[in-house]
C-alpha cells in the first residue's frame, strides 16, 4: 500500500474517532435537541489539522475548546472541562495511529 493511501486511511480513522468522541460529548447540546449526527462535522474539520500541535490530552482539550468557542462563542461552548473526556478518547487514537 502506498504511503499516500495509508495516510488517507489514517486520516479517515482519526476523523471518525474525533467525530464519535465529539458526538458522545455533545458539548453544546445540539444532538440532545435533535440535530443530525453530522452536526459537528464542520467543527471536526477545523480540529483535525490542529491536532498536529497536540502533545498531550490537555492540548487536545484546549484545541477542541478553542474551536468550539470560535464556532459557537464562549458562552455556548462552555468551559474547557466539558472537552476533557472527548480529548482523552482522541488522544488514545492519536497515540495508536501516530501523527498525521
Amino acid at each position: 500500500m502506498s504511503a499516500q493511501r495509508e495516510g488517507k486511511r489514517r486520516y479517515l480513522r482519526l476523523r471518525a474517532a474525533v467525530s464519535e468522541a465529539v458526538n458522545r460529548a455533545d458539548p453544546v447540546g445540539l444532538l440532545e435537541i435533535g440535530a443530525p449526527s453530522d452536526e459537528y462535522d464542520p467543527e471536526v474539520g477545523t480540529v483535525l489539522p490542529r491536532l498536529r500541535e497536540a502533545k498531550s490530552p490537555g492540548d487536545v482539550a484546549r484545541i477542541l475548546h478553542e474551536e468550539f468557542v470560535r464556532w459557537f462563542g464562549s458562552e455556548q461552548a462552555g468551559d474547557v472541562e466539558a472537552y476533557r473526556k472527548p480529548a482523552t478518547e482522541i488522544w488514545r487514537v492519536l497515540e495508536s495511529e501516530g501523527p498525521l
